[in-house]
This record gives structure tokens, C-alpha cells and sequence, in this order.
């Protein structure tokens, strides 16, 4: 997703004189700073930064065609995942480039540290004076303008000509700090006492309740879900946490004595951290999307290891601290089977090399076997969160191929969610996955929409689960969320309870998910046909029998599901 050597001597003049140095090539630009930030001056030239550089990594095609293969049910190699020493083959930066690298480096006196497994990310510490010579650039101060807060950015920056096809991108340099959308939207105040309701009318038959409060007994209704406990302890889950969202073990024990009292009270979850990122148990510091993540996860997946990942604000790769927990995840040796995310952006907000970038390492994670599931956002076709706009807005990362994107349905019988984001990407292509089910959507679409989206762009959401009136235990209270963030968790605690499964026959867990469900899981799916995702002014997409921009190809199907991987 989106450096040869032979200027040594030029190179030992460049900080002295940088507007000399002939032959440079601008990497990055961007005319004006966001509209939030206001330049008040030059950076001091003694201010430190430190810079990360992404190299051109070694055959990300190769890597891609294997990937093709291996996820394909069609293929007798179909879920043969790749080691991560085979993946790390694939993405190491070829000699050429590490070799321009280290000499542009060395000749400025400037050492780096790899920071990934692949080396094809490095990070250098370089005074702003330093940082303006070596990129032929400009580094200014900005300020927000709501939070005062300043950062030292540019506009453009520039590498010599001869590091052209060897480095990708310099970060920070023209993104600036962004918000990161939080979810769960709460459509009743919490705190708030709900009595639970979990007691069905027969086996897998759908309580009259779930209309209104939807509870794990709804979702073992709904999806045919197993309420036995999972077997495999090497069968892992992992959930995403930014932003200072904790996941409290009082409000899971409570939410699981109430709603899942068949399960051990005293079951937990691990933790890992990093960029800082820490868990603090005061039940004044509990969060309503990480809770929403444990609880729906733990309380749905029965008895499989679930991890928490914590990640701090300490993080400096531009995109929230995802590509930082993607690294982290490539670096480990048997990292979760499946990660779900219930956190975005609007694509556009993004750094489209950074964004490249993470795509790329959500590729590597899908080759070694990794499920990354995203929830798509809550702004129906207006972006991760409603905003007002004249053209559709994609999310982030639900552009990614790499990802799978889940959308959100609501009541009984489930219809589409209108919140459930939906759309098509301005930064990636339509993957081969869905060359079918895509161009049929869109003659049946017509002239709808015609000019606010980008018809060839990568299709979102793939799948959908439910996303309105869930209840959660919160800060020692019940309520109800709504958001494609419950969406993630729950279907990702489906494929979780598959995995579990599938290691029990000794076989590997589903890994990358869409190709099988674009080829064969789509029949496996409760397809949702009604509703739609208004914004910008829009009716938004309409759903339809088939894949839809709302709803994807629909809900799961445990039962279905099970037969179609013969487990």
C-alpha cells in the first residue's frame, strides 16, 4: 500500500548549504496547513526531532501474489500461511536501498535504529537545523488553534534525486496530529440500571427483547454462536485500545455475572502495552469502547484467550499508534489469530504514505494467518463520524484490502444501520476479491450517487454484525451503545470460536478473511437487503440482496459458516 550511491560529496555540504545541493527530489507537499493550525514561526534550530524514514520495501508484489494464493479457498494452498521469517523475506529492503540509506546517513554523521522486523522503517534523532538540510526544506512551528498546543511540521521536504525509488516517505513532516474518532455512540445515558434479559424461547430463537437491548443470548440467537467454551488455548483474540480507553475487570465480571452467568465470573483477559499505553483499574477510569471490546469479546468468544492491547499516547508513526501495534504484532512470534479495532478517521485526514504504509503491514499480518478486522465508522456515507460534506467520505484504514471492514445492522429482523458507514476508497484500487459482487451492485445503483464516490476504489464494509442497543456493564452500571464499533467485536468473536475449531483438527485458523468470504462465506452470510447510510445530504447507498456500501454481505451464520471450512 502504498535508494545507487554517488553523490558522497555533495552530501558533506548539504547542511551547510542545502539550497546548493542540486538534484533533489520533493517526496511530500501540501499548499496549506489544516485549517485548526496556524504557523507561528521557524522551529528553533536546537529543537531535537525524531524522525522515522520509510524504505522502499524489498518485493511487496511477491508478497502480494502469495498472499492471492494462499487465501484463496480455490487454491490447494489455501491457508498455508507464511512464517515470519518468510514474510520479513518478502518486505526487507533490497541491498541498493539499505546501502543508499546507511550512506546518506553515515556522510551526515547520523546513525538510525530499525524499528521494525524487516528493517524497512528507521527512525533518526536530528536537530531541526540538521532536518532542514538534509530534506531541503523549512521546519516551522504551528499551533492549534482549540487546544494551544504547538508542533513542529513543513509542507514539503525533499530527498536527493539519487534516494529516489529507495525512500518512500519522512515522518513527521506534512501530516499533522489529527483526532482520532472514538466510538461507541451511547443512544441511552448511561449510567443507567437495565434488568438482563437472557432467556430464550427455544433453541436459538430470537427473544422479543433483542429489538430493543441486544445482549450475548440475542447474538447466540441471532448467529447461531455456541455458548460452550472454546478448547484451544493457543487460539488467541486480540482487541485494540487508543486513546486512554481502559478495560475494566469489575464491569466484565459484572457484565458477564448478569449476562453471561455460565461462564467462570472470575475470567479475565491479558495485557500487553506500549507507546506508554497502561490499564488502570479505578472504576472511574473505565471506558465505554474498551468495556464495549472486552465485554463482547470475552462474553461472546466462550472461553477463548483474549488480550487487551493498550496503546499509549507516546506513539510517533502518525496514524494513531495503529502502525505501531501492527509492528508490534509482526515482531512477535505467535501473535493473535484474529484483532479487532473499533477505532478510525476519515481517509482523507491521513498521510497517504503512511497510510500505504500501515496497509502494507496489515498484508504482512494477513500473510502469517492474522484476521484484522476494522470497524467502518458511524457516519453512514459522511465518514467515520457524521460531517458535513458535499462529497462521500471514506474511512480509514476500511480502504485498506488488507482489513476486513465491518458495517452495522440494527433490530429483529436485522435491517442496515443508517450510522453504518459505508463507501468506496480515493486511495486504493477495487481488490480481485471483489471484481464480482462490486460491479454488480453498481449497474443495479445506476446514476445514484453518481460523482460523489469513486467507483473503482476499494469496496467497503465486507461484513456487518449487529451495532445498535447493545448493553454494557460501565462504571459499575448497565447500559446501551450503539456503533459499527460493537459490530467489530462480535463478529470477530465469531471467527474466533471458528479458529478455535479449526485448531482442534489440527488445521490453521482463517487468517485473511476476504477472499474466502467473497468466494465461498458469502452464501454463509445472513444477507441484509433493506435500509441505507444517509449523509452529505444524501440518501447514502441503499442496501440490496447481495453485497451492498451498508451492510457488506451480511451477518453471520455460525452454523453456515462451520459447514462451508468442514469443521
Amino acid at each position: 500500500m502504498r535508494t545507487a550511491f554517488f553523490f558522497a560529496l555533495s552530501l558533506r555540504f548539504a547542511l551547510a548549504n542545502p539550497l546548493a545541493w542540486h538534484g533533489m527530489h520533493v517526496l511530500e507537499r501540501r499548499d496549506t496547513a489544516p485549517s485548526s493550525f496556524v504557523k507561528i514561526g521557524p522551529a528553533p534550530p536546537d529543537q531535537v526531532l525524531t524522525l522515522r524514514l520509510g524504505l522502499v520495501q524489498g518485493d511487496m508484489g511477491g508478497l502480494e501474489e502469495r498472499l492471492a494464493t494462499i487465501s484463496s479457498p480455490s487454491s490447494p494452498e489455501f491457508r498455508q500461511w507464511l512464517s515470519k521469517e518468510e514474510v520479513e523475506a518478502f518486505v526487507a529492503p533490497k541491498p541498493d536501498t539499505v546501502d543508499a540509506i546507511t550512506s546518506f546517513l553515515s556522510t551526515n554523521g547520523i546513525t538510525s535504529t530499525p524499528t521494525t522486523p524487516a528493517r524497512d522503517l528507521i527512525s533518526i534523532t536530528v536537530t531541526v537545523e540538521q532536518a532542514n538540510g538534509l530534506f531541503g526544506t523549512q521546519f516551522d512551528t504551528f499551533r492549534h488553534t482549540e487546544t494551544g498546543g504547538e508542533t513542529v511540521r513543513t509542507l514539503e521536504y525533499s530527498v536527493p534525486a539519487a534516494l529516489k525509488g529507495h525512500i518512500e516517505f519522512v515522518h513527521p513532516t506534512t501530516t499533522f496530529p489529527q483526532t482520532l474518532a472514538r466510538l461507541p455512540i451511547a443512544t441511552i445515558p448511561i449510567p443507567r440500571d437495565i434488568a438482563p434479559s437472557n432467556t430464550t424461547t427455544g433453541p436459538h430463537a430470537v427473544p422479543s427483547s433483542c429489538a430493543s437491548v441486544v445482549t450475548p443470548d440475542c447474538l447466540e440467537a441471532l448467529y447461531n454462536l455456541p455458548a460452550t467454551n472454546a478448547t484451544e488455548t493457543s487460539n488467541t483474540l486480540g482487541v485494540s485500545g487508543y486513546i486512554g480507553e481502559y478495560a475494566n475487570q469489575a464491569d466484565l465480571t459484572a457484565f458477564l455475572g448478569s449476562l453471561r452467568p455460565d461462564l467462570p465470573p472470575n475470567t479475565t483477559f491479558a495485557l500487553e502495552t506500549l507507546d506508554g499505553g497502561s490499564n488502570p483499574q479505578g472504576i472511574n477510569q473505565a471506558g465505554i469502547e474498551a468495556n464495549l471490546d472486552i465485554q463482547y469479546t470475552v462474553g461472546v468468544a466462550s472461553g477463548v484467550p483474549t488480550i487487551f492491547y493498550g496503546v499509549g499516547s507516546d506513539n510517533q508513526d502518525g496514524l494513531f499508534g495503529f502502525l505501531d501495534l501492527a509492528n508490534h504484532l509482526l515482531a512477535q512470534e505467535n501473535p493473535p489469530h484474529v484483532l479487532t479495532t473499533s477505532y478510525g478517521a476519515n481517509e482523507a485526514d491521513v498521510s497517504v504514505p503512511l497510510y500505504q504504509n500501515l496497509c502494507a503491514a496489515y498484508m504482512q499480518l494477513a500473510a502469517r494467518g492474522i484476521s484484522v478486522l476494522y470497524a467502518s465508522g458511524d457516519g453512514g456515507v459522511a465518514g467515520s463520524q457524521s460531517t458535513n460534506c458535499t462529497t462521500f467520505l471514506p474511512t480509514f484504514p476500511s480502504g485498506c484490502p488488507y482489513v476486513t471492514s465491518v458495517g452495522a445492522t440494527t433490530g429483529v429482523p436485522e435491517v442496515a444501520a443508517e450510522l453504518s458507514a459505508g463507501g468506496f476508497s480515493n486511495v486504493f484500487v477495487r481488490p480481485f476479491y471483489q471484481n464480482i459482487v462490486v460491479p454488480e451492485y453498481l449497474s443495479a445503483l445506476g446514476d445514484t450517487n453518481a460523482g460523489l464516490y469513486n467507483q473503482s476504489g476499494r469496496a467497503y464494509p465486507d461484513i456487518a454484525a449487529v451495532g445498535e442497543n447493545v448493553e454494557i456493564a460501565w462504571q459499575g452500571q448497565f447500559g446501551l451503545v450503539g456503533g459499527t464499533s460493537c459490530s467489530s467485536p462480535i463478529f470477530a468473536s465469531a471467527i474466533a470460536l471458528l479458529n478455535d475449531l479449526l485448531i482442534a483438527k489440527g488445521q490453521k485458523p482463517l487468517g485473511f478473511l476476504n477472499p474466502f468470504l467473497y468466494e465461498t462465506g458469502k452464501i454463509t452470510l445472513n444477507d441484509i437487503s433493506s435500509g441505507s447510510n444517509p449523509g452529505c445530504g444524501t440518501n447514502g447507498f441503499p442496501a440490496r440482496v447481495g453485497w451492498d456500501p451498508v451492510t457488506g454481505l451480511g451477518t453471520p451464520n455460525f452454523a453456515a459458516l462451520r459447514a462451508a471450512i468442514g469443521v
